[in-house]
């Protein structure tokens, strides 16, 4: 498996030497930046897997910088921020972003979220059949090989986070998922996020299906849950 290039956007450099520090020891490639327009113009000279971006930032802060980011790319992002304030994590989460992490933190916890997601994003083939790679669900169709979903042939770009969420339903058309299911499959190393997370991402599937013509995908079932809709 060749090498992943991950880019390292953080405005202290102690947290960038750390970071750098500890990719480089689980044999990956990482590049740096100071601030979200250094990461902009490295990004466009030299594309990466995955994004490791700080939110309080000079010049560009990170928030900014996904919005940016989305308007060319759907390149993983794993936010960083100093303060555990959730309504910053839930923005992060419904501008696109994939995973979320509070500084301090331990750098062998950030190393298993972004194997996670790169797995989520890239690995998903390897396990399997080639009748598996392609679902569908009335005019809803995800082929996972080419990490791709259509509504009635138009393409809906998601980020890989909410791509591994919405296949899980594609698998199982017809079961209840509770909060906690869809973060064990879509979380992997026992990391753990909140409710609130799981439910920013659903909220942000429905949007995007909803702006090509999915009005319905995933029901809310009350106090228990989330299950497929008609969608049809």
């Amino acid at each position: 498996m060749s090498k992943k290039y991950i880019m390292v956007v953080d405005d202290d450099p102690h947290i960038r030497e750390v970071i750098n520090f500890a990719l480089e020891k689980a044999d990956m490639n990482v590049q740096l930046a100071e601030n979200g327009q250094q990461a902009l113009e490295l990004f466009e000279q030299n594309p990466t897997d995955l994004i490791v971006l700080d939110i309080n930032m000079p010049e560009m802060d990170g928030l900014t910088c996904c919005r940016e980011l989305r308007k060319v790319t759907e390149v993983p992002i794993l936010f960083l921020s100093s303060r555990d304030d959730e309504i910053d994590r839930i923005l992060g989460l419904e501008i696109g972003g994939d995973d979320y992490v509070t500084k301090p933190f331990s750098p062998r916890e950030l190393v298993a979220r972004i194997n996670a997601i790169l797995k989520r994003t890239q690995g998903q083939v390897t396990t399997e059949s080639e009748d598996n790679t392609r679902l569908q669900h009335g005019l809803l169709k995800m082929d996972t090989e080419q990490h791709a979903i259509w509504w009635d042939e138009t393409s809906v770009h998601l980020t890989a986070t909410e791509f591994a969420i919405l296949s899980q339903f594609l698998r199982q058309p017809t079961r209840v998922f509770s909060r906690d299911s869809i973060m064990s499959g879509a979380y992997e190393f026992n990391i753990h996020v909140s409710d609130r997370t799981i439910d920013s991402h659903i909220r942000h599937i429905r949007s995007k299906l909803a702006a090509v013509g999915c009005e319905t995908v995933i029901e809310t079932l009350h106090s228990v849950g989330y299950k497929l809709s008609s969608c049809q």
